[in-house]
């Protein structure tokens, strides 16, 4: 039983056209199935509206959904994401949370848009709209607009010239501390993963853990083997649980690949639910 767990593949980070992914619903699904994935997660950025027809999608086609979300918080003055699994959909404190977040998107766009305009180009925040299928409004959606447009030459240099992290449109989000944001998530009756952490400095992921993290994204596309190992060892270190996956988005991205080829076990997740279990008792 144990060997057959090993090979079954499990990815717990997607994103739908519900925060700024290229794929539907059943798209995404359907591309999942094809590459081998017997367990996915869906999650978009502060939105959990793709759920429920992925769990009535995933019981025609026989893939376990699991509840997922990816939120953004700050600390130190960095952005921490953190991923959410197996919470209650209809929480309210919740589902209030990813509102605010959503709305909060919504009037950052209009300010980077206003800062790109003020740059001399044409853009409107209607042309922003258009390029999302959600109220989940992200700088992916803006640099579509943009490379639609014809204001830049290609998608990444919209990030690299205009609204990257210290460039003159980077507009700052207004995010919740990771320990927050924990404490919703498992009030929700949820578990919370600090995401793709990458290179973070050490006294950095610390205080993240100390602050009372579940657990580590090991896998993911930005971790090289050295780093998997790393945050393995982390996890182990202080008993924490283990998620990963492809952080799949498709279209612009040049992603596809990465979808059946970055995962985890179904261990993990039976470990998963072994500590929830742990915790309601």
């Amino acid at each position: 039983m144990i060997d057959i767990l090993m090979k079954l593949k499990v990815d717990l980070h997607t994103h739908t056209i519900h925060s700024d992914g290229s794929y539907t619903t059943e798209e995404l699904l359907i591309k999942a199935k094809q590459s081998g994935i017997q367990a996915l997660s869906i999650t978009d950025h502060d939105n959990i509206s793709a759920i429920e027809e992925a769990t009535e999608l995933g019981k025609k086609i026989g893939m376990e959904i699991i509840p997922g979300v990816e939120i953004s918080t700050d600390y130190q003055d960095k952005e921490v994401h953190i991923l959410a699994y197996f919470f209650n959909i209809k929480n309210d404190e919740l589902n209030d949370c990813l509102k605010f977040f959503r709305d909060e998107r919504l009037k950052r766009a209009v300010r980077i848009v206003k800062k790109l305009q003020n740059l001399g180009l044409h853009l409107t925040i209607e042309d922003v709209l258009e390029e999302t299928n959600s109220e989940a409004v992200g700088r992916p959606h803006i640099a579509s607009a943009m490379l639609k447009k014809g204001l830049i030459s290609s998608y990444y240099e919209a990030f690299n010239k205009y609204i990257g992290n210290d460039c003159p449109a980077y507009e700052k989000k207004v995010h919740l501390s990771p320990k927050s944001a924990f404490k919703i998530i498992n009030d929700a009756g949820g578990l919370a993963f600090l995401a793709h952490p990458g290179n973070m400095p050490e006294d950095l992921l610390k205080d993240i853990i100390s602050s009372g993290v579940d657990g580590i994204e090991v896998v993911h596309p930005s971790h090289n083997k050295q780093l998997v190992n790393y945050y393995k060892g982390i996890a182990n270190q202080y008993y924490l649980l283990q998620s990963g996956g492809s952080d799949f988005h498709g279209g612009k991205r040049n992603d596809e690949n990465n979808l059946g080829d970055f995962y985890i076990d179904y261990s993990a997740l039976d470990a998963m639910r072994q500590r929830l279990l742990r915790d309601s008792a």
